[in-house]
């Protein structure tokens, strides 16, 4: 049963000739009244109160539960990236690793290339050497041939010279020129003579 303050007022007793005081009566209802008005304005407040807490406490659940959630977000894509960051970097050091041993093998191949140039050149070289020397060898030859005194063909005995000179007795003489061949004892240097005396030149050779 609900009370009121003012129905604990109007709240009236039967007589009796041996009841209560009327007046302690009424001056105690009167204080209960009054507490019991005050308690249940005391028991709105704090139901107010309550509603309030309760409303913040609905306000703070649904802010932690967005904070849960973002701190979840956060954390999932913080795991992501980190994910990603080491997928990339394994990504990159396998490119690299790859990109290296490419570098690697292509060195090592113009290294290859480089090497058999530089054998090409030299057998080359030495190709070019022996085919200089056997020209060199050749042109000494030829060049020692030609430096032989093979113009002793052309001298005379002092006796076909005076045979020569005596058949040629009413020929002009032909200018002197000099010889680069040195003499011996034996022999004198000939003169090749002009072209008027080729004929007889060649027949007294033969």
């Amino acid at each position: 049963m609900k009370l009121t303050a003012l129905e604990i007022k109007q709240q009236q007793f039967e007589k009796s000739l041996r009841g209560y005081d009327v007046g302690e009566v009424k001056a105690f209802l009167n204080m209960v009244s009054t507490e019991w008005e005050y308690m249940m304005a005391k028991n709105r407040e704090l139901i107010r109160e309550i509603d309030q807490l309760k409303d913040k406490l609905r306000h703070y659940e649904r802010v932690e539960q967005a904070l849960h959630e973002t701190l979840q977000t956060a954390k999932e894509t913080a795991d992501q990236r980190i994910a990603g960051a080491k997928k990339e970097a394994r990504n990159r050091i396998e490119k690299a690793e790859m990109d290296a041993e490419a570098i690697v093998g292509k060195a090592r191949q113009q290294r290859h290339e480089i090497r058999q140039n530089i054998r090409t050149l030299l057998d080359r070289r030495e190709e070019i050497i022996r085919g200089m020397r056997s020209y060199l060898d050749l042109a000494q030859e030829s060049l020692h041939g030609f430096s032989k005194d093979d113009s002793g063909i052309f001298t005379l005995t002092r006796d076909e010279e005076a045979d020569a000179d005596a058949k040629a007795a009413n020929a002009p003489a032909p200018k002197p020129r000099k010889d680069s061949s040195e003499s011996d004892d034996n022999t004198t240097a000939f003169v090749i003579p002009d072209a008027d005396d080729l004929d007889d030149f060649l027949d007294k050779i033969e």
